[in-house]
């Protein structure tokens, strides 16, 4: 009885077999739409894999990058100004037309990216400012199969009359201030001849706003002041400015700081004390006149 349920030995061997091979053989793939498969995919990779990805893909220095422009220029809205900087890195970058060789961006592309570039940080942040300035020198002197690289006075000279002109300084202040800092078209300019220039263009845009505010306080909000009160504060503003030529136009500004309310009060005295008629001046003459004052004091490009 128990000799014919005993199986014979080939037939245990079998069995023994069959068992170590189920045991071995891979669980089933799960099917396609059973939605076990991304997650075990995802689970194979891990997060070593997509950091390596990321490195890869450029992706990680490129938003370590746009990170340092935030914290640089410090912008109202970080997050516009981060919409903007990734889209003009799309437009500025070699595929971005669709050909693969493409000449590099013309003038007006790379003109547009050189004033975003030098419009990040404010010059008070010399680092910042410097670094940006360089970007966009390159960015200008990039050449391609028609032009030699370097910046030329032609770029250059647009380029400042550029950030006059989105910085809304007088025009007239503007005109004669690029008429001391730009080169001829042809004339192929230095990096610390460029930084100069675009730097004095800004330290005129901010000096006109504090003239603007300046004759805010004078006009008492009705637009136009009294000439004699305005002739005086121009007078003492000159004063303040001094008669040499400054090496750094930054010190523009730290010349007129200098004109506090104490010294402009006195002033506004005595003008008011000479008892003379006195006609009314308008907002754009106190701006033309305070902004000429300050590009007498430009030491010229030469």
């Amino acid at each position: 009885q128990d000799g014919r349920n005993r199986p014979s030995p080939p037939a245990a061997k079998m069995a023994a077999h069959e068992k170590r091979r189920a045991a071995a053989a891979p669980a089933p793939a799960p099917a396609a739409d059973s939605g076990l498969a991304e997650p075990a995919r995802a689970a194979a990779g891990g997060l070593g894999s997509e950091a390596e990805f990321l490195l890869r893909a450029g992706v990680t220095a490129m938003v370590r990058e746009a990170l340092l422009k935030v914290l640089e220029a410090r912008p109202e809205e970080p997050v516009s100004f981060l919409a903007d900087y990734f889209e003009r890195l799309v437009l500025g970058s070699p595929g971005a037309a669709g050909e693969a060789a493409a000449e590099l961006p013309g003038p007006p592309q790379r003109l547009a990216r050189a004033l975003w570039y030098v419009r990040l940080a404010h010059h008070s942040h010399r680092t910042a400012f410097d670094s940006n300035a360089g970007a966009a020198y390159e960015v200008l002197g990039a050449g391609g199969r028609r032009r030699k690289a370097g910046v030329d006075g032609r770029l250059y000279s647009e380029l400042l009359r550029r950030i006059c002109q989105h910085g809304g300084a007088p025009t007239e202040a503007a005109a004669a201030l690029l008429g001391r800092v730009r080169c001829r078209d042809h004339e192929a300019v230095p990096f610390d001849v460029f930084r100069y220039g675009v730097l004095t263009c800004f330290v005129l845009l901010e000096f006109a706003a504090k003239a603007d505010a300046l004759f805010g306080v004078l006009d008492g909000g009705s637009g136009a002041a009294d000439g004699r009160v305005c002739q005086a504060v121009l007078r003492a503003l000159e004063d303040a400015l001094g008669t040499g030529r400054f090496s750094l136009p930054s010190h523009y500004l730290e010349a007129g700081s200098k004109l506090g309310p104490d010294g402009l009060a006195l002033a506004m005295d005595r003008a008011l004390q000479e008892g003379k008629l006195s006609t009314s001046m308008s907002r754009e003459e106190f701006l033309k006149k305070a902004t000429a004052l300050f590009v007498a004091k430009v030491k010229p490009v030469e």
